[in-house]
């Protein structure tokens, strides 16, 4: 029997690619975020069709490149810890094809917008935007609420349902992003336009800031009451309040920055506050998995940080990988943000957009 208290020992590239999976995860969030706020705000900020295509228009550069970061951390899972991947990918198929639907119905009302110039068409790719935003967000709020609770499973797979997923915690963590996503996207709007949809976006995240911070605050102390981060691979207990209340702080100082106009730091703390949300939700899950744990079987027995992790031989190799590919990614996609930094308005978008040939 294993006490509780008893530190499992973790080999060295296991821990350093959950980190690294965790980096993605906390990235994709961050730039993702940002995107569905902006997407599930067109029709708040966008009273017509040029409004609206300004407010499409401060992600369109970039919205896809956002989206990688989503593609890289499930590819890291799939190679680094084969066990967690096939094990999430398997018994929660329902939920990821909700958030797969999502994304689809996201590309296509991007990339076909302007590839008509009728007004119903133009609305339907706006209700696919926002139902592609909305989805995705809900979805990964509610799954990572999961985690955090811990996953049931016979040791080596899930064997949960569907409707067992949604529990009280796991409900309040979906409609908590959703609406945290949506003042990181005002804040985004806010610091990307000028004019009229800069100054609906600076409203909107004035307004809705405070309603973010207050399901921040209650889903951070729910979690660190009812679910600290404490297991037999580490006791985080103590750093996991510490980045919660960060988080609060963060969403808090955002909402009051937002009201002042102070654009920059507005997106900058709604950032902070995305980011270091889901540091307290890793540090959680770190070691179990997100998985429900009896630790009364040992480690090696049940599905862990441990037991999911590839070789030692393919762990190396993709480290060498890593160690040359990221820096060109990250250089890259900072470039682009870079290069369309400017903000836009009304002034930049015709009377009439015409077709894309």
């Amino acid at each position: 029997m294993i006490h509780l208290l008893e530190t499992v020992s973790v080999p060295t590239l296991p821990l350093v690619w959950f980190l690294l999976i965790a980096v993605l995860w906390t990235g994709f969030f961050f730039l993702e975020g940002f995107d569905f706020g902006v997407g599930m705000l067109i029709p708040v900020l966008g009273k017509n069709d040029r409004e609206r295509r300004v407010v499409v228009n401060t992600i369109g550069p970039v919205w896809d490149g956002n989206e990688v970061w989503l593609i890289t951390a499930g590819g890291a899972m799939f190679a680094a810890f084969p066990g967690w991947y096939s094990t999430l990918f398997s018994g929660l198929y329902l939920p990821l094809l909700l958030v797969l639907i999502g994304l689809i119905l996201r590309g296509v009302a991007f990339e076909y917008r302007s590839k008509h110039p009728g007004s119903r068409y133009r609305a339907m790719l706006d209700w696919f935007a926002i139902v592609g935003s909305f989805l995705p967000a809900l979805v990964f709020g509610i799954g990572f609420a999961n985690f955090v609770v811990g996953l049931p499973n016979d040791g080596l797979l899930f064997d949960g349902s569907f409707w067992g997923l949604f529990g009280p915690f796991a409900l309040l963590g979906g409609v908590m992003l959703v609406v945290l996503f949506l003042v990181h996207g005002s804040a985004f709007i806010a610091l990307k336009t000028k004019g009229l949809i800069h100054d609906r976006a600076e409203a909107f995240g004035a307004r809705f800031g405070w309603a973010a911070t207050a399901l921040v605050a209650v889903f951070v102390i729910s979690q660190n009451l009812f679910y600290p981060a404490t297991s037999e691979f580490g006791d985080f207990a103590v750093l996991a309040w510490a980045v919660g209340v960060v988080s609060i702080v963060s969403i808090a100082a955002a909402t009051v920055m937002i009201k002042r106009g102070r654009d920059g730091w507005g997106f900058v703390l709604t950032g902070a506050s995305v980011v270091t949300l889901f540091v307290g939700i890793f540090l959680k899950i770190y070691g179990n998995l997100g998985f429900a744990q009896d630790e009364t079987v040992a480690a090696t027995e049940r599905l862990n940080i441990i037991t999911a992790a590839s070789s030692p031989t393919t762990l190396t190799i993709m480290t060498w990988a890593a160690v040359i590919f990221v820096p060109i990614v990250l250089a890259y996609q900072s470039w682009t943000y870079w290069v369309f930094s400017k903000r836009i308005s009304l002034k930049n978008i015709p009377e009439e957009v015409s077709p894309i040939a």
